[in-house]
C-alpha cells in the first residue's frame, strides 16, 4: 500500500511534468536516449532551479542556501 500524502505529491509532479514537458512536444523524432536526456534535465531544473512562490520566490536550493544547509 502506498502512502496517500506520498501519492499526492507524485501525482502533482506527473502532473506538470507531462503538462509542461510531455504533451507540448512531438517526439516522434525523439531516440528513447534523447527521451532519457530531457526527463533528467526537467527533473534537475524541478529538483533545483525553479522558482516556487511558497519559498519567497527562491528555487530550492537558493530556500536551503537562505536557511544555511549546503547545497
Amino acid at each position: 500500500k502506498g502512502c496517500s500524502p506520498d501519492n499526492a505529491a507524485c501525482e502533482g509532479f506527473f502532473g506538470r511534468l507531462k503538462t509542461e514537458l510531455f504533451y507540448p512536444r512531438d517526439w516522434q523524432a525523439i531516440t528513447v536516449d534523447q527521451f532519457i536526456e530531457v526527463v533528467d534535465s526537467y527533473i534537475r531544473w524541478y529538483n533545483a532551479k525553479r522558482i516556487k512562490i511558497s519559498l519567497g520566490s527562491l528555487s530550492p536550493v537558493e530556500y536551503r542556501q537562505s536557511l544555511g544547509f549546503a547545497a
